[in-house]
C-alpha cells in the first residue's frame, strides 16, 4: 500500500476520504491547516494532523482534497518536496484542465471524480438509500484519468480511487478533457441548471394555488417514471399527449444553440469561472 499524504484532510471531502482510507487500513498522513479541521480529524477519525513537509517525506501518493481554487497553489507549494515518481491525485478536472498544475515531468498526475449513487439503484439499506453523495454506504460509479505519468500508474491510481469513493461499481477511464465535459458541462451547466429550473417551476405551481406537497410529490414521481423511459431503464413509450407536450415544450424552454455549452471554449470559460 502506498504512503499517502492527504491534504485538506479535515474538510468535508477530506473526512470522507480519510474514513474510507482508514477502513482500507491505508498508510495515511493527514494534513490540515485549520484549527477546526484539526479538531474534526481528532474527534471524527481519531488522528492528529501533521505538517506538510513531514507528511511528504517518503510519501509516494498525494491526494489534494482542497477546493478547486487552491489546487494550483497547494500543488505549486509542495512540488519541489516530492520524490520522482510521486503520484498526485486530484479530485476534479477543473484545475488540471485549466492548466493550474505545476510542470514537472517525473511525477504522475491522476484525476478522479465520483459519478455519485445513481437514481435507479438496488439499495435496500436505509443508510445507503440516504447516501446521496456516495462514499459512505451507497454504491456508485467513478471516472478516472491518467493525465501524466507512466501507463502502469493508471492501475495504481484507479485502485486508490476505488478505496476513497467506496463502494464502487463501475470505474470508467476517460481523459481529463472528457471529464471536464462531464463536469462542469453535463452535470452542472446542464443538469444542475435544468433541475434548478424545475424547482423554480415547483415554486410557480405553488404560487398558482396548487398545494406544494402535492406538486412536489407529482413532480418527483413523474421524474422517476419519465426518466426510466427516457434513459432506457425500462421499456415503454410516452403517450401521444406527452410527446406533443415535449415537441411544444423543448423549443419554448431551450435555445436552438444550447449544445454549445459542450464546445471546448465554453467548457474552458466555465472552468475559469470555477477556478
Amino acid at each position: 500500500m502506498s504512503v499517502i499524504a492527504l491534504f485538506g484532510a479535515g474538510g468535508k471531502m477530506g473526512m470522507r476520504l480519510g474514513a474510507n482510507l482508514q477502513k482500507a487500513k491505508a498508510n495515511v498522513r493527514y494534513v490540515e491547516v485549520s484549527e477546526a479541521g484539526k479538531e474534526r480529524l481528532k474527534s471524527g477519525l481519531g488522528v492528529d494532523a501533521v505538517d506538510p513537509r513531514s507528511a511528504l517525506a517518503g510519501a509516494d501518493t498525494v491526494i489534494l482534497a482542497v477546493p478547486d481554487t487552491l489546487i494550483g497553489k497547494v500543488a505549486t507549494e509542495i512540488i519541489n518536496d516530492l520524490k520522482p515518481g510521486t503520484m498526485i491525485i486530484i479530485l476534479d478536472a477543473a484545475a488540471p484542465h485549466a492548466g493550474h498544475l505545476p510542470k514537472r515531468g517525473d511525477i504522475t498526475y491522476f484525476v478522479t471524480h465520483p459519478c455519485h449513487p445513481p437514481i435507479f439503484n438496488d439499495e435496500t439499506d436505509p443508510k445507503a438509500k440516504r447516501d446521496f453523495f456516495g462514499g459512505i454506504a451507497a454504491k456508485q460509479h467513478i471516472v478516472c484519468a491518467l493525465m501524466q505519468g507512466p501507463e502502469a500508474d493508471y492501475a495504481k491510481g484507479e485502485a486508490i480511487a476505488k478505496i476513497i469513493w467506496a463502494p464502487v461499481m463501475r470505474s470508467h477511464r476517460v481523459t481529463v478533457e472528457q471529464m471536464a465535459i462531464l463536469e462542469p458541462g453535463l452535470s452542472e451547466t446542464l443538469c444542475a441548471s435544468l433541475l434548478d429550473v424545475m424547482r423554480e417551476a415547483l415554486d410557480e405551481v405553488e404560487r398558482r394555488g396548487v398545494p406544494r406537497e402535492a406538486a412536489r410529490d407529482f413532480l418527483l414521481g413523474h421524474m422517476n417514471v419519465l426518466g426510466s423511459v427516457i434513459f432506457g431503464e425500462t421499456q415503454g413509450v410516452f403517450s401521444d399527449a406527452c410527446n406533443k407536450a415535449i415537441t411544444f415544450g423543448k423549443p419554448v424552454l431551450m435555445k436552438d444553440d444550447w449544445k454549445r455549452i459542450f464546445e471546448p471554449e465554453e467548457i474552458m470559460d466555465s472552468i475559469r469561472r470555477i477556478t
